[in-house]
């Protein structure tokens, strides 16, 4: 019997896999947060698959979404990604994405991990909607718009409040799996700090 899934993910293989081994898990990793941070910041306002189909090269070009290596890169390495066919060539982002990391390598030195920071604001936990319909999910919530402020005010780049609630959808701050999807339940059952 095919499994039910949320309408967004269905229009190709690589969005159903996406949709049925990573969106909504919970990540309390910080390199897998950098990853996810730094991927949303280069999605805003383009679509996500523009961004999924070249994550092998993003990878490859940020090195390996290590947060210290690219909070060392220079303007010279700017220079060189802007030539990278492979990825999204805006300057705008290329740059946010340094000075973004170099924000996340201070605040792990400040609080302990930037996990801890993220998942404060949910005191570690998902929250748990229950959607009946993609249509439902909302753009942005006030917690994503108090975390986008918060991050603005550290001096983090393309993190606006859209932006960061696709951030929190994507790496489980919040279960917005409809609830006849099979990935809800799910999710839900996989608790806290996994």
């Amino acid at each position: 019997m095919e499994k039910f899934r949320c309408d967004w993910c269905l229009s190709n293989p690589v969005y159903i896999d996406y949709h049925d081994t990573e969106w909504g898990v919970p990540i309390y990793e910080d390199k897998k947060l950098f990853e996810a941070l730094l991927l949303e910041t280069f999605q805003a306002g383009l679509s996500w698959w523009s961004v999924l189909q070249k994550r092998a090269n993003f990878r490859r070009a940020f090195h390996g979404f290590n947060p210290k290596k690219v909070a060392q890169m220079t303007p010279y390495d700017v220079d060189m990604l802007l030539q990278n066919k492979g990825i999204i060539r805006n300057r705008g982002k290329i740059k946010a994405a340094i000075t973004n990391a170099q924000l996340f390598v201070q605040l792990q030195q400040e609080v302990g991990s930037f996990s801890d920071f993220m998942w404060s604001y949910t005191a570690g936990k998902p929250i748990q909607n229950a959607y009946q319909q993609t249509k439902e999910l909302p753009q942005t919530t006030k917690l994503a718009i108090q975390m986008s402020s918060d991050l603005k005010k550290q001096g983090f780049k393309y993190i606006g409040k859209i932006t960061i609630y696709a951030h929190m959808q994507a790496v489980g701050m919040v279960n917005d799996h409809v609830v006849d999807c099979f990935r809800h339940k799910e999710i839900a059952s996989l608790g806290v700090n996994n």
